[in-house]
């Protein structure tokens, strides 16, 4: 005859497999950028977000106190995952052509993201009615977007490799040049976002006009 199981047995494999709270809290971040995307700020509760997750509300409350915290949160995390791949992008490559095509293509990979021009959209829109909205996507986005791209071109300054004055306002022309105009055009014009060849075109483009302007080779403005 077979031995019945104990107590402990039975508490054991009915006892749900705990997950990190880190873990559990990317998990919110992604079902909340796909929540905001889709019905805005406004129109979004955090129990939808719970729902998407797949955890209750009690739960995303222990992790993130309210929707404010929520929203910051996910951009931030958003951009933490893009600006470790972005620095990946950087050293990938010695030839300065091809470090800078990379380094753009990390940047415009996230500014010319359909669900982060979603979020743009949704900032402009909505924050007369919540005013910390467009700091905190400046803060965590745009301005941390063009603070990474000045350190990379401070790096390639110091290799000896181009010649700037300002290194923040040239991060800051180089993502206008890559990014602005197909931004504008999707937001305002109702015209869909460059697809991905459209994109490397660009960023092709526009790196080669910024580095005529730079370049320390015997090519640029600096050549005798």
């Amino acid at each position: 005859m077979a031995k019945a199981k104990s107590s402990t047995d039975r508490r054991c494999r009915g006892r749900p497999q705990l997950r990190p709270d880190d873990e559990t809290r990317q998990i919110i971040y992604e079902a909340a950028r796909h929540e905001f995307s889709a019905s805005g700020y406004a129109a979004t509760s955090t129990e939808m977000v719970a729902r998407r997750a797949g955890v209750s509300t009690k739960t995303l409350y222990r992790l993130i106190p309210n929707k404010a915290a929520l929203f910051e949160g996910m951009v931030s995390d958003r951009l933490d995952r893009f600006l470790s791949d972005f620095n990946l992008h950087a050293a990938d490559h010695a030839d300065i052509d091809d470090a800078l095509n990379a380094t753009l293509m990390a940047c415009a990979d996230l500014t010319l993201d359909k669900e982060v021009v979603a979020l743009q959209r949704i900032v402009l829109q909505e924050t007369g009615q919540f005013s910390d909205l467009a700091a905190t996507f400046y803060k965590n986005g745009i301005a941390r977007i063009s603070a990474a791209l000045a350190d990379w071109l401070r790096v390639q300054m110091k290799r000896g490799l181009v010649k700037l004055d300002d290194a923040d306002e040239a991060a800051g022309i180089l993502l206008g040049m890559v990014a602005s105009a197909p931004r504008r055009a999707a937001m305002f014009g109702g015209l869909p976002l460059p697809t991905h060849s459209e994109i490397e075109q660009r960023v092709r483009t526009c790196a080669s006009l910024f580095l005529r302007g730079c370049r320390v080779d015997g090519r640029g403005d600096d050549a005798g």
